[in-house]
């Protein structure tokens, strides 16, 4: 059973308080891990990168992150939400880069609704009112809008559409109130439960005891406690 425990949550094998270095690793770990999977949607979005625009970039970071943990020898549950933990924020993160990227550089444009569907009783869409618009010269746009859609609006409405200078990211509807650093808030949460996971894991990955297969630069020295714990020899 402690076998088992030491499998799954990690062996913790410290008395009182972890020490300091060993948070101090986890912290690291897990703001560079979060900060990478984020950061990579941030970029992809703003220099057009699709491979990282698309959140591929950010799953690579997350598969980085659990790659380390297993060197580590962290518990495998500890692994495993970690894992689920960097997926989800890769997810979302190229939403919130492409609001991050409209809030800097984008540009208000007027477009006239072509066509409204969805509703609450659509069954795609998550019950919102989806608008196809065309743009001044009656190009239509390529995605369809739910920001300022609504139960109201009719074709030949007017909406107002932010676009991106550069043409890097789709456009959306105009949100009141959107501030530079807004899109990227509501990843908080999951990055700092992501960076939480991080430090337990590393944390808990701590062993005094040398073991065949264990890495020796996270045990103890040579004179640590199991040399001092033999006998003296005859």
């Amino acid at each position: 059973m402690a076998h088992l425990r030491s499998t799954v949550w990690g062996p913790a094998e410290f008395v009182g308080l972890p020490p300091w270095w060993l948070a101090a690793e986890g912290l690291l770990v897990g703001c560079l891990g979060a900060g990478a999977i984020v950061g990579a949607a941030v970029v992809g979005a703003w220099y057009g990168i699709p491979g990282l625009a698309g959140g591929e970039g950010g799953l690579v970071c997350a598969v980085a992150l659990v790659l380390y943990l297993c060197v580590v020898r962290a518990g495998r549950a500890l692994v495993g939400i970690v894992a689920l933990l960097g997926v989800c924020l890769a997810l979302q993160a190229p939403q919130a880069a492409v609001g991050l990227v409209l809030a800097e550089r984008g540009r208000v444009e007027s477009a006239v609704v072509t066509a409204v569907e969805g509703g609450p009783g659509a069954l795609s869409g998550r019950g919102r009112y989806l608008c196809s618009v065309a743009d001044s010269d009656g190009v239509p746009l390529k995605v369809r809008i739910w920001r300022g859609c609504g139960q109201a609006t009719q074709p030949g409405d007017e909406l107002a559409v932010v676009c991106d200078a550069k043409g890097h990211v789709p456009p959306r509807g105009m949100e009141a109130g959107t501030s530079p650093s807004g899109p990227l808030r509501g990843l908080g949460g999951w990055a700092a439960t992501l960076v939480t996971a991080c430090v337990v894991a590393v944390v808990r990955s701590y062993r005094l005891s040398r073991t065949s297969s264990g890495p020796p630069g996270r045990q103890a020295s040579a004179a640590g406690p199991d040399r001092a714990a033999q006998p003296p020899p005859c």
